[in-house]
């Protein structure tokens, strides 16, 4: 059995996994080790929007701002722990700056000031991009720092297994996807930055070489928080790319067409007596992205809502048509809002598409560069899952609240509640990576990895794992079956009667995986798609809880009743947070308060000592 033993492990080279792999060595910490499946496959260098968001604290101006302030729009969406989303404020700048410096081209004005504009959730100029690739760029530029300051990376290896003894990680089995076999790493400490669960739905933005595996934290018992918390929103799916901003905002045709292309009609006129009003419910998609049951009947979610039904109840494919005019377009019928954006725009004419190629025309090049001109065809879409909110649950130094020396960050991380302003993903990922290298590097914990007995665990592990590889069983039906079911029953329509039912047929074929297993040709798929099946076991127990709790609808979800009427949501919930474990036969749930954010009114000189004995790292 091939054993390498290392100071820290960092399972995953998404944007936070970089970020951590990098910051752990700048901290001093030297034998370090990246498993990747591959540099270029995440989600992080996968996928953007249409002007893809960094949201963090503002610094433009004479606006006032403060780390309080912005804990504040974290915590008071809901289900968010207080301590966790000051950290994410605090350090925002600090992180924002690293990227900087790293070369991220995030704008600046002739004054040396980074501008900012609002984005949704958000009463600040907080956010600020470099365009639709801002996390691809972010993962360039820490590519480029990993790789200049010698840190090893093994690419096109799959983590196959955490390595776990009495609640403390001590690595990870991991296979290698070009030779076949298995392989031991033995870790001080493990971060875990394989991002969100993007395997689990039928429709999805996540790119396809992503699955995400939380499945394997999950399996070894690690505590979940806010499972539930999805995003949903409108996506293209030949080329899976979000469908907001600009795309919205030019007013491109909605139609649907049968299967075969026949029967094209402009379905949305069927529910809107006012050409006005549906444009300008089209033109809010731009700013208002994600379904939320907030925003329906009245509100732009309705758009979602039409988009699903045609698509999935009526069998239909439907597409944006950037080519011609919505049917009877009349400018000056438009809501104040959209007209006077267009009018600011300079884009009162002319077509979607030339609109389009007015306002961003990045954004045609974009779809051009992935084989779609949008001059030639519609572009077809879904409601798709975009993020997680939900995922392990973690500490102010972002490590797992259950299992020590594991350190889950960016998207698995479940730091977010019920609703967070758009781009803060891509900030808590870059603090959890400095979080947990700092408290790695400098909290003074002495190593305590038990080697004989992590690798006596390892072999069992191997041997476990060569057994799932030798069975008959077909990954590619499991893995269909496994994403249609989250589609149909966790996706952005829920109800209980559903997911009564799939709850029970997803323990089913976690079990007979188990035991038929597949065969050794699966490799790589049979194994993520054991831990895929696990995971939406995990979720889709997490939601039915929820739903039987009486939580209702609520952020990117709602809950139907028998009628097929959407039960309101009870706020009361908002005041606490949804733990997961899984006890090592079944899942337990239960509710926790949300920990407040912490009012801190430190004295320097006390501050400076805490910080100097390092008072400051300990639990």
């Amino acid at each position: 059995m091939a054993v390498k033993k290392v100071h820290t492990l960092v399972i995953g080279s998404g944007a936070s996994g970089l970020a951590a792999a990098y910051r752990l060595h700048c901290e001093g910490v030297k034998n370090i080790l990246l498993v990747s499946e591959g540099l270029k496959r995440g989600t992080s260098i996968n996928t953007g929007s249409d002007k893809q968001t960094y949201y963090k604290l503002g610094i433009y101006g004479s606006e006032p701002d403060a780390p309080e302030l912005l804990a504040a729009s974290y915590f008071d969406n809901g289900s968010c722990h207080g301590d966790v989303a000051l950290v994410e404020a605090a350090l925002s700048v600090r992180c924002f700056m690293n990227l900087v410096n790293l070369g991220v081209p995030f704008p600046s004005d002739h004054l040396g000031q980074y501008i900012g504009y609002k984005t949704d959730h958000d009463p600040k100029r907080r956010a600020t991009s470099c365009g639709p690739y801002t996390s691809k760029e972010m993962c360039l530029a820490l590519i480029r720092a990993v790789k200049a300051a010698g840190i090893t990376v093994w690419e096109k290896k799959t983590a196959a297994e955490l390595i776990v003894l009495r609640n403390r990680a001590c690595g990870a089995v991991i296979f290698d996807n070009d030779k076949k076999k298995f392989e031991t790493v033995l870790a001080e400490n493990t971060v875990f930055a394989v991002g969100g669960p993007g395997g689990l739905y039928a429709q999805s933005v996540y790119p396809c070489g992503h699955t995400g595996a939380i499945g394997l934290a999950l399996a070894k018992g690690a505590k979940a928080q806010n499972l539930p918390e999805s995003q949903f929103g409108l996506a293209s799916i030949k080329f899976r790319w979000n469908v907001s901003g600009t795309y919205m905002q030019v007013l491109p045709r909605f139609i649907s067409t049968e299967q075969d292309g026949s029967d094209e009609r402009e379905f949305l006129r069927d529910y809107f007596n006012d050409d006005g009003r549906l444009n300008s419910m089209v033109f809010l998609k731009g700013y208002q992205w994600p379904f939320d049951v907030r925003k329906v009947p009245e509100g732009s979610s309705i758009v979602d809502l039409l988009v699903h039904k045609e698509t999935s109840e009526k069998g239909r494919r439907v597409f944006l048509d950037f080519r011609s005019n919505p049917q009877n377009l009349d400018f000056d019928a438009l809501s104040a809002e959209a007209k006077d954006y267009l009018e600011r725009s300079g884009a009162l004419f002319g077509t979607p598409l030339e609109r389009l190629e007015k306002m961003n025309p990045g954004a045609i090049s974009l779809y051009r560069d992935h084989n779609i001109d949008l001059a030639r065809e519609p572009l077809e879409i879904a409601v798709c899952s975009q993020h997680n909110n939900g995922g392990l649950a973690g500490d102010i130094w972002y490590e797992s609240t259950n299992i020590r020396n594991l350190f889950p960050i960016g998207e698995v991380n479940g730091s977010h509640g019920v609703a967070r302003p758009g781009g803060s993903a891509l900030n808590a990922g870059q603090v959890g990576a400095f979080r947990a290298a700092e408290f790695i590097a400098r909290s003074g914990r002495k190593e305590s990895l038990n080697v004989e007995a992590a690798e006596k665990e390892a072999k069992n592990i191997i041997k476990t794992l060569k057994q799932l590889l030798s069975g008959s069983r077909s990954f590619l039906a499991d893995r269909k079956a496994l994403q249609e079911r989250m589609t149909l029953t966790a996706g952005h329509l829920r109800s209980e009667s559903r997911l009564e039912k799939e709850v029970r047929a997803a323990k089913k074929l976690v079990r007979a995986i188990e035991k038929e297993g597949y065969p050794a040709s699966a490799g790589q798929n049979g194994l993520t798609t054991y831990q895929l099946a696990f995971a939406h076991w995990a979720y889709l127990s997490a939601i039915l809880f929820q739903v039987k709790s009486g939580v209702g609808s609520r952020g990117s979800a709602a809950v139907l009743d028998e009628n097929e009427k959407i039960i309101p949501e009870d706020t009361s919930f908002r005041q606490k947070v949804l733990e997961t474990q899984f006890n090592g036969r079944e899942f337990e749930h239960c509710f926790v308060p949300c920990r407040p954010i912490p009012s801190e009114d430190g004295w320097f000189e006390t501050v400076w000592a805490e910080f100097r004995s390092k008072e400051v790292y300990q639990k």
